[in-house]
């Protein structure tokens, strides 16, 4: 059965899941959806928020085949599942749903060795920036100067540079979504769910709970994440044609106002003037390797 409404082709992540109220991953979940349309996919999701989305057995909110598995092995178990559709001549797209913590930290080996393998799937993280489901604890994605649930005071670490990493591998496509851009996003997610080899989409996600934001303010942090320079819009073609999607106007006003509107950060006293050094350089090493 095909169609919008169809159970295979239909919202994805159905009303009356267990996300919170502005949730950020929710958001993607449901521009992601709109974006792929009728194309057939199947989900592979770690230990992570979107995992307990589903909700009690034996009811789901998801409307494709799901299998959970555990933080490190998203990317390996996606791996098997490519290649049974590629032998079975299935017509389906398998798809990583994972959280930083799935990503950046205790998924990072199998993620690097089907990356290296260049498996056929789209590994899409959902980036909270933290470790949204077990308590919001600070993950190598936690920015510099933003609290967590297990340090006292703001981390002192950068945030690891996931893409750099991505496309360090040469994998065929690298890019950043942001959700406050829909243009961009939805081409993007068209873009990786068609592809072929190993693709890899990074997605700031809010979480209101952890980043101590109000729900309605979701898009709006994006937005100025985007426009302060703190989440650059790029993608990466086979590791080395880096291009800048939206340059922005390094607003430090956007930046002062991303801060304010989350209480994360306010226990660590962060200076915007430091934090926009640190854009400045960002932006430097970017800008050179799109030229």
């Amino acid at each position: 059965m095909k169609g919008p409404e169809s159970p295979q082709y239909g919202r994805l992540l159905r009303p009356g899941n267990t996300n919170c109220g502005g949730c950020g991953m929710s958001v993607a979940f449901q521009m992601f959806r709109r974006s792929i349309g009728e194309t057939n996919v199947q989900l592979v999701i770690p230990a992570c928020c979107a995992a307990v989305a589903a909700g009690g057995f034996p009811f789901s909110a998801y409307e494709a085949p799901v299998l959970l598995s555990t933080f490190a092995s998203a990317a390996s178990t996606a791996s098997g599942m490519s290649q049974v559709a590629r032998l079975n001549c299935e017509d389906t797209r398998v798809v990583c749903w994972a959280g930083d913590g799935g990503t950046y930290d205790i998924g990072l080996a199998s993620l690097s060795g089907a990356a290296e393998r260049n498996e056929d799937i789209l590994f899409v993280c959902y980036d909270n920036e933290i470790y949204g489901n077990t308590g919001g604890q600070r993950s190598s994605a936690t920015p510099a100067g933003a609290g967590a649930s297990n340090i006292t005071k703001g981390k002192i670490e950068p945030k690891k540079d996931i893409i750099g990493i991505m496309a360090a591998h040469g994998i065929p496509y690298a890019a950043t979504v942001s959700l406050a851009n829909p243009d961009d996003a939805r081409r993007k997610f068209e873009r990786s769910i068609n592809g072929k080899g190993f693709r890899f989409l990074l997605i700031l996600a809010p979480c209101p709970t952890g980043w101590k934001s109000d729900p309605s303010m979701t898009i709006e942090l994006v937005r100025l994440a985007v426009r302060s320079g703190l989440f650059p819009v790029i993608e990466v073609e086979n590791g080395n044609r880096w291009t800048i999607n939206i340059d922005p106007d390094f607003s430090r006003a956007d930046l002062e106002r991303y801060l304010s509107l989350q209480r994360r950060f306010r226990k660590s006293e962060i200076n915007p003037d430091d934090m926009g050094k640190a854009i400045d350089l960002q932006w430097g090493k970017l800008r050179t390797l799109a030229s």
